[in-house]
């Protein structure tokens, strides 16, 4: 099985990167991944043609629609971010779509924004608020590429003014609604954290290669 552990810059590649990445598209050799995978720096995935590979990367950021990942051999592959359920929200004006972003980014949701819908995965908690709000919801079917934040660090670079250390797991429950991730917090203020937000938990990063 090939195990691809580097990220390449899409912009840089040169000339015959780019004819095997072109020449793979039209074999339908490249990968479809939805957002959690892409989220994580270790797991196992098959391409179009049900090969199976490893993925081995570093731990930076999500992996992004049309990213280049290559092995130790020089060998290329591309990632392309997979259609998955996601709720689309609308408004009838652009200052209520606004209201409906931060009131989502409020609550740490990964959000995707267009300049007239917000995207993130389904929740009925959060569509029944968002209904409250006079805004519209509607079940789709799309590729999600959620905002990653002004502050650029791991897994989308999601930052904090103290110092803690951050782990992922997927598919977790919350007490109120559930999400397909969630930060774990461990610092010396987690209790007063916890009490504060109601969020205090913790979980194993869940990212095991096999």
């Amino acid at each position: 099985m090939k195990i691809y552990t580097q990220r390449l810059d899409p912009a840089a590649l040169s000339a015959k990167q780019q004819a095997v990445i072109d020449d793979q598209k039209q074999a339908q050799h490249f990968l479809y991944l939805d957002f959690d995978t892409r989220q994580r720096s270790r797991f196992k995935a098959q391409t179009q043609q049900q090969q199976a590979v490893g993925i081995d990367l570093p731990r930076t950021e999500t992996i992004k629609n049309g990213s280049v990942l290559a092995n130790n051999q020089g060998e290329l592959i591309q990632v392309m971010a997979a259609k998955q359920a996601l709720i689309k929200v609308t408004a009838d004006n652009s200052f209520d779509l606004m209201r409906g972003a931060y009131h989502l980014g409020n609550r740490h949701v990964p959000l995707m924004i267009t300049p007239d819908a917000l995207y993130f995965e389904p929740d009925h908690v959060l569509e029944a608020m968002l209904g409250q709000l006079g805004l519209h919801t509607q079940a789709v079917q799309a590729a999600f590429e959620p905002e990653t934040g002004a502050y650029k660090g791991e897994h989308g670079g999601h930052a904090h003014g103290h110092a803690h250390s951050h782990t992922y797991s997927h598919g977790h429950s919350h007490a109120h609604h559930s999400h397909a991730y969630a930060y774990a917090h461990t610092h010396s203020a987690h209790s007063a954290h916890s009490a504060q937000s109601g969020n205090g938990h913790s979980h194993s990063d869940g990212n095991a290669y096999d």
